[in-house]
């Protein structure tokens, strides 16, 4: 059932990215609805294989039938235990397509958007213990603050952190709707879709952990991929595109540089170029999702 998910965003200069060898090994960390994984699959000969992980249930009915392909159900924090597992180290390249699926954002009993009623859940792997809604009763003003201020870049992130606290006290937040209720009073009027979506992204990935396992998954990246391979990640978001920018750059998600003992910086890629590729203007006509997209190209050294 793969019609509900849109079409894969900026996939040539994706696939141009990978650099693909027909008998090469290669990972898709963010398979969805297999748009990517399915082109990548066709650039491959009969030695080629394609190693895709999802953690999301929703995801798994898409995976194609064919020998050369293997789907990981798991986050892909665990890249490299699965990959050895699967005798598939090292690999020729590795995309990660980060952010939430179209599908995930349409699909309203997931929780994820505040356009649509359902259960405020956001958890993209169904095995995970805490939804949204648990987690703004599990935390306190401070800690609900923090949340807001780093994952949603959320101003006044204090004020809006009380009254969800002050409107949980008194009805538990269960559903989106009642999120959007709950928030009328610090919504700014000029900007209500912004706010919004920054008070619904930092819940989301607060709930999914997604900076941590995007970390996670930075730091394997090098230990994975074959030299002269490829790294290519697709973020949505300043947050995420911070962390891939300098980890090409420095070899670390913070930006801290190493050098060896003769000055030279010590990095595992090499970024194509220190600008990412943003889709045109007909891309995004087609795919309104790609608005944002940010695309980045590195070699392993």
């Amino acid at each position: 059932m793969t019609h509900e998910y849109h079409d894969p965003v900026l996939l040539q200069a994706c696939l141009e990215g990978l650099n693909i060898r027909p008998d090469g090994v290669y990972v898709d960390v963010t398979f969805g609805g297999g748009g990517h994984s399915k082109a990548i699959l066709g650039q491959l000969g009969p030695k080629g294989r394609l190693i895709s992980f999802d953690r999301d249930r929703d995801a798994w009915r898409n995976a194609p039938d064919d020998e050369r392909f293997t789907l990981v159900k798991a986050d892909f924090r665990w890249l490299r235990n699965h990959l050895r597992y699967l005798h598939a180290l090292p690999v020729d390249g590795l995309l990660a397509d980060l952010g939430v699926s179209s599908h995930q954002f349409d699909t309203g009993s997931r929780g994820f958007s505040f356009r649509s009623d359902g259960p405020l859940d956001m958890r993209m792997d169904h095995r995970a213990k805490r939804t949204a809604s648990q987690l703004l009763r599990d935390l306190d003003e401070a800690a609900l603050t923090t949340v807001l201020r780093k994952y949603g870049e959320v101003d006044s992130a204090h004020r809006v952190a009380r009254q969800l606290v002050k409107a949980n006290a008194d009805t538990r937040i269960g559903t989106t709707f009642q999120l959007v209720e709950a928030l009328q009073p610090v919504t700014p009027r000029a900007k209500a879709s912004t706010f919004l979506a920054q008070v619904f992204q930092a819940l989301r990935i607060a709930v999914n952990d997604e900076l941590a396992s995007l970390e996670a998954l930075l730091r394997q990246s090098a230990e994975v991929i074959a030299p002269g391979g490829r790294l290519v990640v697709m973020s949505y978001h300043s947050l995420e595109d911070r962390l891939v920018k300098n980890w090409m750059r420095s070899g670390d998600p913070g930006g801290e540089e190493t050098k060896d003992a003769f000055g030279n910086r010590k990095r595992p890629f090499n970024p194509s170029s220190n600008k990412a590729i943003q889709p045109t203007d007909h891309e995004i006509a087609r795919n309104p999702r790609a608005r944002s997209a940010r695309l980045r190209i590195a070699t392993r050294t």
